[in-house]
């Protein structure tokens, strides 16, 4: 999701299929596919190189810079949106940052994550997102789509090759198909058309692909 198009207009209905397409299992709880994708968008933040800085990246928007500033902010954004305060009171770039110093400042940020989420009862509470009020359990699930989506396109721009998890993945492309339509995709919809890729491929192209990325 870029979150430099806010999806503010968000219906009902909308928000009605993010709910039921995010409903925890019995044998998942949603905040460690959260936790997991922090993890990993960390990792991969921390092994970005300086000469990296300016590369292009499948996320049309953003640079390498771009994207791992935007990143730092949305590992905020969760703590303040779990903690039931305004997500727009976070910007969406960490712009006091220099150069090179958003792994350092990813590091607090996981933490806070950890420790705002660690309350099981986050999932039934009313959050309020960027999209609109959404429970704890529905708000975990779009912003791991977000950082595993985010966290390709910093992957693909400076040549790494994350350890997907297959299983998480494959979650998330279970809710974000019933959540965003492929036929919903312009106006409040801020992605591009879904991508057709082999029904065989990788999951996370399918996930990608699904967020109007090229794998």
């Amino acid at each position: 999701m870029n979150e430099t198009k806010q999806l503010i207009e968000t219906t009902s209905t909308d928000i009605d299929a993010i709910v039921a397409a995010s409903s925890p299992s019995s044998s998942f709880d949603p905040r460690l596919g959260l936790a997991a994708a922090v993890e990993l968008a960390g990792r991969t933040l921390a092994a970005v190189r300086p000469e990296q800085y300016d590369a292009a990246t499948p996320c049309d928007e953003f640079d390498v810079r771009r994207l791992s500033s935007h990143l730092v902010a949305v590992v905020r954004r969760i703590s303040v949106i779990g903690r039931g305060e305004d997500p727009f009171s976070v910007p969406s770039f960490a712009d006091e940052l220099a150069d090179g110093t958003w792994a350092a400042a990813w590091e607090p940020g996981a933490r806070e994550v950890a420790e705002v989420w660690a309350d099981p009862d986050i999932l039934g509470r009313q959050l309020r997102l960027p999209m609109g009020v959404l429970p704890g359990v529905a708000a975990a699930a779009v912003y791991t789509h977000e950082l595993l989506v985010h966290t390709w396109d910093l992957a693909t721009a400076t040549g790494q090759h994350p350890d997907w998890d297959t299983d998480l993945i494959e979650r998330v492309i279970d809710v974000v198909r019933r959540a965003l339509p492929a036929e919903t995709r312009g106006g409040r919809i801020p992605f591009a058309e879904v991508v057709t890729v082999d029904p065989e491929a990788p999951a996370i192209d399918r996930l990608v692909a699904w967020a109007g990325r090229r794998p």
